[in-house]
């Protein structure tokens, strides 16, 4: 019975990756013969500054092309999450087989479709399509200066560009303006004109990147910004605290050689009077744990997602980044059950199997819920971006058949190898009293300042990350994202360190929580900023592209911030240890 459960489970994980990986393969293989079919797909149409509110291309009443019939169609998982709906467009394109400007098919305007066109256009909707892989976007009409006439594009010219046996170039002029009158009959048209190119099929996509944007002195300028901010933090951090707990050292070392009644006669004060309680479980160990784990889950998937990227040009396939990413942090799940489970298990923790599911389905759960909300109103709108049934039924099966199994294996191993209390410093058995300090120490004013330096480090670079998600900007320059990523994490843990120590100092021992929160605050910053983002450098409107938009910037956010937590907590846990390690303690 044990062994067929786990045959399936075998399986299922071989079938999960294997529709996870599909995304390196295409329905096509990039080559033709001459007079091969080549298929042009009619993916969404929506207004322009709602970038995701999208609909199928055929919800406005254009009509179909004459052929009927077609030989591939492929859809991968990050696509049918992104809302990419491939229709055929039913036109007759052939390899390098031009095609003079020729009638596809006429449009019956009656009142209602006329309504939806001029819906659409005083919107400023337009469509994609796609040629081989390669995005093509066109607009549906304009309107006169005056708005009171409205006139439909209904003529495609398509210029498609090949090198040898490859298509590597596409581009579409949209011509015969056609104003639109109810009761008529509109007749939409297109040609194919086929041209050599010298561009190489490696390098047809350099074309949607916008190098002046993302490589503009700005960006540079704030890297280099970046980068002295951490030298010059690392060099503070490193002077002040090594003067600092050298003259900690030589005072705790001088009170060694007094007598007991010299030493209670003294001003004792700092750090070294905690030690019986620095090392005590924090409150609500089990959350604390799960959200440390997954923290370190988000850190690696983020580090490993980068480097992919980084080798892989994954924006040139439709839905690889999030393909990516969902089979990266499935594969990963037992870095959050390692990390978890053995915090959970040195702070004495017993139920260490809800420990295991609490941090198996933190995130899941916080994505799919967000998720699962705005499902519905993506389905009250008829939108694109509804996920569909098949897609959620996959997506658990991820979370129950990959996830939870492999978060198990790294719960176990965690409680195993590291999960001793290893602790420099016993326990003490009454918790020692708190004393009372300056306001500027509370623990609350030290986590709404600690993620200001953190903000500061990344804050130009989430224009720049928020611009290609939120507009239309392909994000290609994941050697900025590396090296962002990289002075985040050593800020984070220098600001952690730095309010950890100044806590101990003031004798408050509850430096776990602190730690975690100070750094994850940097999410709350960056969510502000997403408010501004959102208010100043936009134009969206309407419930499905505002909830859309702050949905899941919460979830970006939130998720920012538990890695921020994780990083700065595991960076202070090695620094309080090491600090304590290095006193004598009696």
């Amino acid at each position: 019975m044990g062994s067929s459960r786990w045959k399936i489970a075998v399986a299922v994980l071989f079938v999960v990756e294997c529709s996870l990986l599909s995304v390196g393969a295409d329905e096509h293989e990039h080559t033709y013969v001459d007079k091969e079919e080549v298929v042009l797909w009619m993916n969404t149409v929506g207004p322009y500054h709602n970038r995701q509110e999208t609909y199928k291309y055929f919800s406005l009443p254009f009509c179909v092309g004459t052929k009927k019939t077609i030989s591939h169609y492929h859809e991968t998982l990050g696509e049918a999450l992104q809302g990419v709906e491939l229709e055929f467009s039913g036109l007759d394109i052939k390899f390098k087989d031009e095609v003079m400007q020729t009638s596809y098919c006429d449009i019956e305007l009656d009142k209602a479709k006329r309504d939806a066109f001029v819906y659409a256009i005083n919107n400023h909707y337009w469509y994609q399509m796609y040629i081989d892989d390669l995005p093509i976007w066109g607009i549906v009409g304009e309107a006169d200066e005056n708005g009171e006439d409205h006139y439909l594009w209904t003529y495609k010219k398509l210029e498609i560009g090949f090198n040898g046996n490859r298509i590597v170039d596409v581009n579409l002029t949209s011509e015969g303006k056609v104003k639109l009158v109810p009761n008529t009959r509109i007749a939409m048209s297109y040609s194919v004109k086929w041209k050599k190119s010298d561009v190489k099929f490696e390098d047809r996509f350099d074309k949607y990147l916008d190098p002046s944007f993302f490589q503009h002195r700005i960006h540079w300028f704030s890297i280099f910004n970046s980068f002295m901010m951490v030298i010059f933090l690392v060099g503070l951090v490193s002077m002040i605290l090594m003067r600092t707990l050298r003259k900690d050292y030589a005072r705790y070392s001088k009170e060694e050689e007094m007598d007991d009644m010299d030493r209670d006669l003294g001003d004792e004060y700092g750090w070294k009077q905690v030690h019986g309680d620095v090392f005590r479980p924090s409150s609500h160990p089990m959350l604390f744990s799960s959200l440390i784990g997954s923290g370190c889950q988000i850190f690696s998937v983020s580090f490993i997602v980068i480097i992919v990227a980084m080798i892989e040009d994954l924006y040139t396939e439709r839905g690889s980044m999030l393909s990516t990413a969902i089979f990266v942090y499935a594969a990963t799940s037992p870095v959050n059950g390692y990390f978890g489970g053995s915090l959970y298990a040195k702070q004495g923790g017993r139920r260490w199997i809800k420990q295991m599911f609490i941090g198996a389905f933190l995130i899941p759960a916080m994505v799919c819920g967000t998720a699962f909300f705005i499902n519905f109103i993506a389905m009250y709108y008829h939108a694109s971006r509804a996920i569909p049934f098949g897609t959620m039924v996959a997506v658990c099966c991820i979370c129950f058949f990959v996830i939870l199994p492999l978060n198990l294996v790294g719960t176990i191993l965690g409680r195993n190898l590291s999960g001793q209390p290893n602790f420099p410093c016993r326990v003490n058995a009454v918790p020692r009293p708190i004393p009372e300090k300056k306001w500027f120490m509370e623990p609350a004013v030290i986590v709404c300042l600690g993620g200001i330096l953190p903000f500061g480090s990344i804050f130009i670079e989430m224009y720049f990350i928020f611009t290609s998600f939120w507009a239309y900007k392909i994000y290609y320059v994941y050697g900025f994202m590396m090296l962002v990523l990289v002075i985040l994490c050593i800020v984070t843990v220098c600001v952690t360190i730095v309010c950890t120590y100044f806590l101990l100092n003031a004798e408050d021992y509850r430096w776990q929580w602190t730690s975690f929160l100070s750094a994850a605050s940097t999410a709350v910053y960056v969510y502000m900023y997403s408010f501004y983002y959102y208010f100043f450098k936009t134009k969206m409107y309407g419930l499905f592209q505002t909830s859309f938009y702050f949905g899941y910037m919460a979830v970006f956010s939130t998720s920012l911030g538990i890695m921020c937590g994780a990083v700065g907590y595991v960076g202070t846990s090695a620094f309080v240890r090491k600090i304590y390690t290095n006193v004598k303690i009696d």
